[in-house]
């Protein structure tokens, strides 16, 4: 089983909602535009692996949670 860019997109927005954060605040904090979460978030695009450990360390889970490779 490799990325699946749903599941990450569905992680990223429960993430991003427990912490009361808007599309563009997150896009902010980890420098990025915010059509770019936008897209991961709605299973788009892939980020790539810069952003997955970016956005890891900003919400402390694994890479691999955010992946769809752990629960």
């Amino acid at each position: 089983m490799g990325f699946d860019a749903k599941v990450f997109g569905v992680r990223l927005r429960e993430l991003r909602n427990e912490r009361g954060m808007t599309i563009v605040d997150l896009a902010k904090v980890l420098q990025v535009r915010h059509s770019a979460v936008s897209r991961w978030e709605n299973g788009l695009r892939k980020p790539c692996a810069d952003s997955i450990y970016n956005i890891s360390k900003f919400f402390n889970v694994s890479a691999g949670y955010l992946i769809g490779l752990e629960d």
